[in-house]
């Protein structure tokens, strides 16, 4: 990559950006790392070692991407995702090294504030909801609703996060809360919305 300072983020020399690539002020990308044509990526990211960002991809603003994370094709990530070490997408559900499936890529939409833990998997297709957490090594095989925890293989939920990232407890009325922020959560159906 060219000259640094003309920009408003950084790009370690080692890194690959391609002229048609967006990037946001602020936004870091460390070593070996590759963005591809049409990528876009937000404002104060974080983009670690060994990283691919293929074509087309949009990127929001203060994601983190830990090292060795391919994000392909008909990924999208919102605002203040956090992708953990060697975590895994998919595009295709069926692919064949002799027969060319383009075509059939599958979106894949991690929304605002999810983690998702180092080795997970998500398999192309799913949604995986706002504030949910992936634990690591987990794959993921259907959508996870929002403020989710999902573990396992295949991951299944075994309870609720607070958008600050602990646990939820639930009290006698069936009403979810966090011990450290205090925010409550209330469950309808399978999804959890925020008690103003």
């Amino acid at each position: 990559m060219s000259n640094n300072q003309e920009k408003e983020y950084f790009v370690h020399e080692s890194s690959y950006v391609e002229n048609s690539a967006k990037i946001g002020k602020g936004t870091k990308i460390w070593y070996f790392t590759h963005v591809s044509d049409n990528a876009e990526i937000g404002e104060n990211c974080n983009i670690g070692q060994n990283v691919f960002i293929d074509k087309n991809v949009k990127i929001g603003n203060g994601v983190k991407i830990q090292n060795n994370v391919s994000v392909y094709t008909s990924v999208k990530i919102e605002d203040d995702v956090f992708l953990g070490p060697s975590c895994v997408f998919t595009n295709v559900i069926n692919p064949r090294s002799f027969i060319e499936r383009k075509t059939e890529f599958q979106e894949t939409l991690v929304k605002k504030g999810a983690t998702i833990g180092a080795n997970a998997t998500i398999v192309c297709g799913k949604v995986v909801g706002q504030y949910a957490l992936i634990g690591a090594g987990a794959v993921v095989t259907k959508d996870v609703p929002d403020y989710a925890i999902a573990v396992g293989n295949p991951a299944k939920v075994t309870g609720y996060i607070c958008q600050c990232g602990n646990k939820l407890a639930q009290n006698t009325q069936g009403e979810y809360f966090c011990n450290q922020c205090r925010k409550k959560y209330q469950k309808v159906g399978e999804k959890l919305n925020e008690i103003s």
